[in-house]
């Protein structure tokens, strides 16, 4: 399974369990899967299920996008956004 570093995590809202990502390259969109590490340093994949810019929801975000990512764990700062192709 291929796998690109496309983003970083530039800002975290543990309790709501969503990540702010900017995305150096690459596209990501709805039911796209990517690997993220948790709080605790582990790695975890999900599928991308929901996407904002400024509170509207978006399908698809593209290389230079800042946006919010609902994920199923907290996620820590700084890691990198893996997109498993």
């Amino acid at each position: 399974m291929a796998e690109a570093n496309i983003g970083v995590v530039i800002h975290c809202f543990p309790k709501l369990f969503v990540a702010v990502i900017k995305l150096s390259k690459k596209n990501l969109k709805i039911g796209d899967r990517i690997k993220l590490v948790n709080k605790q340093g582990e790695n975890f994949t999900q599928t991308v299920e929901s996407m904002q810019i400024k509170h509207a929801q978006i399908d698809i975000a593209r290389a230079g996008d800042e946006f919010g990512l609902k994920t199923t764990n907290a996620v820590k700062l700084k890691s990198p956004v893996i997109k498993i192709l």
